[in-house]
């Protein structure tokens, strides 16, 4: 695309952005009516299946990149997305649902399971940071130690938060006072609407639209970037970033509208903790140690959504009922955080 006028990659890019965004609101409406339907579990319904297509994208372009031996490339498009995808909930925050008296998204989802499904994220991408350290050698079977841990901590956290699902021993099974109202695991049960096949179509086309549309949202971003002359380390950062959020702010502000807060951060978190398992896939395909080949800038965005997922935790726990600007303190923190810490990833790129 590179050789495309500016003005119809902008409109490529716009047209791309539309298409996932409408594809993000079938995906939470029929992800929630085939959880139901197909007795999936919270785990399977709202960790796995939402997250995987909303990653579609990244997904392709993780496989692409490792089909073509460009490792540092599948490195940077999984790190380089979940800091910016953690700030997505201060954005459902911000306007998915507002008016006089309501509180922010973090006192009305308050429960222990949101707890363990970010302490899940911090404990996969701490497995990335250390993985970024092994000798790039420690390959045996096309496979490495450090991204069989990644994907051992991501399905212990899927059994333990559908452990969770089914009650924790704690004062109101771990769930707080004056929280929205929701069944175990998070999921608002949805026993009207479409047929269970016609969901799965629509599901289906979705998740098919969601990936050819992000594929090309990432090709018209990074040609236009090039035009403009943004830099390739801000560009990931920012526009590719915030671009291929678009179905996890989709789905989000989604789940709110239909009374389901839980979900809007549930999937958040199920994504940030599944990406990273798709390091296993790259080495397959590759047969190279994907980690440690990590730059300096990867690794300082790891840290930085490990911060960023740290902080919305507490906030869960402490349950802010203030707003500021239009949301919760935590999720003012979170962006201020992510703010100052574009402004150091530009000194770490330099």
């Amino acid at each position: 695309m590179d050789s495309q006028p500016l003005w119809l990659l902008i409109v490529i890019f716009v047209a791309s952005a539309a298409a996932i965004w409408g594809a993000g609101v079938k995906l939470s409406e029929t992800t929630d009516v085939l959880d139901t339907r197909l007795h999936l579990g919270s785990a399977f319904g709202g960790l796995i299946l939402l997250a995987v297509a909303t990653n579609l994208p990244e997904i392709a372009i993780t496989v692409s990149a490792a089909l073509a031996g460009n490792v540092e490339v599948a490195v940077g498009n999984i790190l380089g997305g979940i800091a910016i995808q953690t700030v997505v909930i201060a954005v459902i925050d911000l306007f998915g649902r507002r008016g006089h008296g309501v509180k922010p998204l973090t006192y009305r989802a308050a429960s222990l399971t949101l707890v363990l499904e970010a302490l899940v994220v911090v404990g996969v991408l701490a497995a990335v940071v250390a993985g970024s350290q092994l000798p790039a050698t420690l390959v045996v079977a096309r496979m490495t130690p450090d991204v069989l841990l990644i994907a051992l901590l991501w399905a212990t956290g899927l059994l333990l938060v559908q452990r969770a699902g089914h009650g924790l021993p704690w004062h109101e099974d771990g769930e707080a006072p004056n929280s929205s109202p929701h069944r175990k695991g998070h999921r608002v049960r949805t026993e009207r609407g479409p047929s269970t096949a016609r969901s799965v179509a629509i599901f289906a086309v979705s998740a098919v639209t969601t990936l050819v549309a992000g594929v090309v949202l990432e090709q018209s971003g990074e040609a236009a970037s090039s035009q403009v002359g943004l830099s390739g380390v801000l560009y990931g950062a920012t526009v590719l970033a915030l671009a291929t959020s678009l179905p996890e702010i989709s789905t989000g502000l989604q789940a709110v509208r239909l009374g389901d807060d839980n979900l809007a951060i549930s999937d958040i978190f199920g994504g940030n903790a599944f990406l990273p398992v798709l390091f296993l896939v790259a080495t397959v395909i590759s047969g190279k140690a994907i980690l440690p080949s990590a730059g300096s800038t990867d690794i300082y965005l790891t840290a930085l959504a490990i911060l960023l997922t740290l902080v919305y935790a507490v906030g869960l726990l402490f349950r802010p009922s203030r707003r500021v600007l239009g949301m919760g303190v935590d999720s003012v923190t979170v962006v201020a955080l992510y703010l100052v810490g574009l402004a150091g990833l530009v000194a770490v790129a330099g």
